[in-house]
């Protein structure tokens, strides 16, 4: 792939989905279940592959993941 072409890291295609799952940290949160980390995740509507953000606007992660 050219520097100037952007996609999907896999398959090069562009078209993502985004979704936020939540998980339990270590420690007394994974003891009592308690899922205090969010993260967003972006995937690739054609391939899967699928990367997660932490702290950053939807925006930017969408850029980063397409490249």
């Amino acid at each position: 792939m050219k520097d100037d072409e952007r996609g999907c890291p896999k398959c090069g295609h562009t078209e993502t989905e985004m979704d936020e799952i939540a998980t339990t940290g270590s420690g007394l949160s994974k003891m009592f279940d308690i899922q205090n980390r969010k993260f967003m995740v972006v995937s690739c509507t054609n391939c899967g592959y699928s990367e997660l953000y932490r702290g950053q606007s939807s925006g930017n992660m969408v850029d980063l993941f397409l490249g």
